[in-house]
C-alpha cells in the first residue's frame, strides 16, 4: 500500500469516461458512517437526505462526474441472508442512484463460479487505473493502492462486467 495515493475525489475528478466499483465484503467499518450506522441499528432510520452533511459531498462528486459524461457504476456481491451492514447500505442506496450512479446487486451464491474475482474491492477508472481498497477482517479500511498494470486493468474490467451482467438493478433487489 502506498501513502501517496490521491484521495478518491481527486481521482474521480480526473475521470473522462467511466468509473466502476466492485464491492465484495459483507461488512465495512467506515468511520465516517459510524454515527449514522449506530442510529440506524437503534432506530431503523437512515440518513437519505442528499443535501445532508453526510451525503452532499458524495452527491456533488458523482453529479459532477455524470455532468462531464462519466458513467459511474457500482456492483455489490453480497452473501444471503444479508448482513446487518448490507441492510444498512441497501437502505440508502437510492441516494447513490439519485446522484447518478447505476447500482446492481449480485447474491454471492448466484455469482458464476468461473468469474475471476480479485482478492480486493476496487474502483476502475477510465479502464486504465485500478484503485485497490484493502480492508482488515473487521471491515476497517487499511489503505489503498493504485495499479495501472494492463493485466490488472483487464482482469478487473472483465470481473466487473461479468458481475454486472448477472447482477440485478438496485430497484429490483429486495432484501428479505
Amino acid at each position: 500500500m502506498h501513502s501517496n495515493v490521491p484521495p478518491f475525489a481527486e481521482l474521480l475528478r480526473g475521470c473522462q469516461s467511466s468509473a466502476v466499483h466492485l464491492e465484495m465484503r459483507d461488512e465495512y467499518a467506515v468511520t465516517v458512517e459510524a454515527d449514522d450506522y449506530a442510529r440506524w441499528k437503534a432506530t431503523g432510520e437512515r440518513d437519505t437526505d442528499p443535501r445532508s452533511e453526510y451525503w452532499a459531498p458524495w452527491v456533488d462528486l458523482i453529479s459532477s462526474a455524470r455532468a462531464r459524461g462519466v458513467e459511474v457504476r457500482r456492483a455489490r456481491i453480497v452473501s444471503e441472508p444479508v448482513s446487518e451492514y448490507i441492510r444498512y447500505e441497501h437502505a440508502a442506496t437510492d441516494v447513490n442512484v439519485l446522484a447518478g450512479e447505476q447500482v446492481r446487486w449480485l447474491p454471492r451464491h448466484q455469482a458464476a463460479a468461473d468469474i475471476g474475482l480479485p482478492a480486493n474491492d476496487f474502483w476502475l477508472l477510465d479502464r486504465r487505473l485500478v484503485r485497490w481498497g484493502y480492508f482488515a477482517g473487521d471491515g476497517t479500511s487499511i489503505g489503498h493502492a493504485l495499479d495501472d498494470d494492463p493485466d490488472a486493468v483487464r482482469r478487473c474490467a472483465a470481473a466487473f462486467e461479468a458481475v454486472w451482467l448477472d447482477a440485478v438493478p438496485h430497484n429490483e433487489y429486495k432484501i428479505h
